[in-house]
């Protein structure tokens, strides 16, 4: 019989539990770790093996939801397996992978997979940041080499108080979405959506992350003591001091420091940085055969990086010399267009440097809305954006196979940084569905997708509150002094690579609306991100005033190739009324004036169509049948059905009433049909409405107004 031991730590007011030794026994490292009744599996598994001609440090992460964890059957009819994993998920992962990588020596080469399992979900609280324990736990109490132990919090603010690990709806109802990750002392992912937070505050709430981070770190430690793995030899891919040093020489740091910081154009300054790598190789190749050749051959690549990295870092920490030439705070040149495309609902060009991004803002009915099933919820979504990364954006030839997990978290990011500035429902009803096609790129496309979202949605005509710009910053830090650090502005392709922090930030003049930050060190100071978040506000403020020199509001009316929205309300009591008997009635109005028609419980009706005429039609159509009838009204009635004692007659759609026999006409009838027959049309005065609703009608009133 397994033997489970447990450990407490409180935690925001609740308990966060880990337990290991019953589950996933023949993994490297298993914990289990539950917060409130939300619970994860995580395991750690290490390769006895390398995996061979790799040339980088192959780490899976694999996030699974699993319905049963809410109680819940997928809601598909036919697939009832849960298969492709949904955005939120890898999302999830994505923090994960990014949390927990840059702690890995990055010249090993055995496959580490990190999977994470939520086993349970309590709708309250949220199983990403604990995932990050629980993987942080898997690794650290595992024989598997990791630098750790990292820790992560989510900091929500309501009623302008912080919360430590909100509740789902507490987040949802405060200002502030942010979740973060590091070491004792050290940040080293963020992850936020805010509603225009001032970055003051973002510090704050960076601070009571830090410190709570640092007491789960001690926590974990703790149970490392207790439980804890001899870490493992592991294959590092490396040579013998001697042929590493002749690598170098072959390699040339003077040439390759004059290569990276030439002016050239990208491609001949690539196509000689390979003539560099090849002349190693050739070496290599006249000189050892076999797997020793193959070995080789991918640490001319890693100590290629590394002298890179280190001339990089030099010559900015020493010069601050930019590879550009750039001052440390300075943007590369920035331009913008709208209404790019002639027949789209809205379209935007923003260009930074050599990135380029085209974004596409397509309107569409409140039916089209994105409906979210997952684990955690289902709901709709009507703002939407997707971001595409063909390529030839950056010069390559590879098969495309669809979004990856960078495509989905960039065009996450994106939408996040949008979301605070769009117009209510009630103001505007529209789907909105943004692409954004990453044209070019040599640097923080992610940001330039932002900027194209603003551009487009007010090109589209839709009413944001305010524009929404972005920006990657950068960081470059003295390996042996960390003190000694210089921030960048707008980081470009070879910085993000060679530099030691991507932080984008995202926001409007007002605050910040969306952040993001993965580093390649151990983690970064709050003295890093306070000076990073003033430099980006600043850069930010420059995008902006080019962005609202191409268009400084949004216009005042939409796309002629836009559908149009007419809102009405109505008595929630009448909306069978507008539906009839199995649909009849509404697919009577869809089929007769081509609408689209979307009712909502609260009686909100939007009718959606690019012809004004059959919106209007629509509109008197449903008006007429949820009309309250009142007495003393006239109307031109179709007589529907005869009857001995009166004919019924149809005064609205949907909306018939009684003429009785002695109602006809001023003098006495016999026979209904000696005055009316079905399809007349006649004139009726509305008499009575009895309490049960029922219209009582009359010709011959209206006769003796004519005599």
């Amino acid at each position: 019989m397994l033997e489970e031991k447990k450990w407490t730590l409180q935690l925001g007011g609740r308990e966060l539990i880990v337990k290991s030794g019953l589950f996933a026994e023949q993994a490297n490292g298993s914990v289990r770790v539950r917060y409130g009744e939300t619970e994860v599996l995580a395991t750690a598994v290490m390769s006895e093996k390398p995996s061979a001609n790799l040339g980088y440090f192959p780490l899976m992460v694999d996030y699974e939801e699993r319905y049963y964890a809410a109680g819940k059957i997928k809601g598909s009819r036919f697939i009832k397996r849960e298969g492709r994993p949904s955005d939120e998920a890898i999302l999830a992962g994505r923090a994960v992978d990014r949390s927990i990588r840059p702690l890995f020596n990055s010249r090993m080469r055995q496959d580490v997979q990190v999977i994470i399992t939520v086993l349970s979900y309590d709708g309250e609280n949220d199983p990403d940041f604990i995932s990050i324990i629980a993987a942080s736990l898997a690794l650290t109490i595992s024989d598997i080499p990791w630098n750790g132990p990292i820790g992560a919090v989510k900091i929500g603010k309501l009623n302008g108080e912080f919360i430590l690990n909100p509740l789902v709806e507490e987040k949802e109802e405060g200002s502030l979405d942010l979740t973060v990750a590091g070491t004792r002392d050290k940040i080293n992912m963020i992850e936020a959506g805010l509603k225009e937070t001032p970055e003051e505050e973002i510090l704050a709430a960076l601070e009571l992350a830090q410190k709570n981070i640092s007491k789960i770190v001690d926590f974990i430690n703790e149970i490392k003591k207790e439980i804890g793995k001899e870490k493992r030899e592991v294959f590092l891919l490396q040579a013998e001091k001697e042929i590493e040093e002749k690598i170098k020489d072959i390699l040339n740091k003077t040439e390759l420091e004059k290569i990276i910081f030439s002016q050239e154009e990208k491609h001949v300054k690539d196509e000689k940085l390979n003539q560099l790598q090849d002349k190693a190789k050739k070496y290599l190749e006249e000189n050892y055969t076999g797997e020793k050749l193959e070995e080789l051959l991918q640490i001319v690549t890693i100590l290629f990086d590394e002298m890179a990295d280190e001339i990089v870092h030099k010559n900015i920490l020493e010069k601050e010399l930019r590879l550009d030439k750039r001052k440390l705070n300075e943007l590369r040149l920035i331009s913008s267009q709208v209404r790019v495309l002639s027949r789209t609902h809205g379209s935007g060009l923003f260009n930074r440097g050599k990135t380029q991004v085209l974004t596409v803002t397509t309107l569409g009915a409140p039916g089209d809305e994105q409906i979210i099933d997952t684990m955690e919820t289902d709901s709709k979504k009507r703002y939407i954006h997707h971001y595409n990364f063909p390529p030839y954006s950056v010069g390559e030839v590879r098969f495309m196979r669809g979004p990856g997990r960078r495509e989905i978290g960039h065009g996450a990011l994106a939408e996040k940084a949008l979301l605070p500035v769009l117009p209510d429902k009630e103001e505007f009803p529209y789907t909105m569905l943004l692409v954004s096609e990453v044209l070019s790129s040599n640097g923080s496309s992610s940001m330039a997708s932002t900027c194209g979202s603003t551009l487009s949605l007010m090109d589209a005509g839709v009413p944001i509150k305010r524009p929404v710009s972005g920006i990657a910053m950068g960081v470059i830090i003295d390996e042996k002094q960390k003190d000694n650090y210089k921030i960048l502005t707008d980081i470009q392709g070879m910085e993000d690579h060679y530099g030691d922090m991507d932080f984008k930030v995202a926001g409007t003049e007002k605050g910040v609306t969306a952040l993001q930050m993965d580093v390649k060190v151990e983690g970064v100071s709050i003295d890093i991100l306070r000076q990073a978040l003033k430099q980006a506000r600043k850069a930010r403020m420059e995008i902006l005033e080019v962005m609202l020199k191409t268009i400084d509001k949004p216009r005042s009316e939409l796309s002629q190739y836009a559908p149009r929205i007419i809102h009405m309300k109505i008595n929630p009591n009448r909306i069978r009324d507008v539906i009839g008997s199995g649909g009849k009635v509404i697919n009577e109005i869809i089929d007769e004036t081509g609408v689209a028609i979307d009712i909502e419980d609260d009686g909100s009706i939007f009718i959606t169509s690019s012809d004004e005429v059959s919106a209007q039609k629509a509109k008197e159509w449903i008006e007429n049948l949820t009309r309250e009838i009142k007495v003393g009204e006239v109307f031109k009635a179709r007589i529907t059905k005869i009857m001995n004692f009166g004919a019924f007659a149809e005064i609205l759609p949907g909306q018939e009433g009684l003429i009785h026999i002695s109602e006809l006409t001023d003098h006495r009838v016999n026979k209904v049909e000696d005055v009316v027959k079905v399809g007349d049309i006649v004139p009726v005065k509305v008499k009575e409405i009895d309490s049960q609703g029922r219209i009582n009608l009359s010709r011959k009133e209206l006769l003796k107004t004519q005599k």
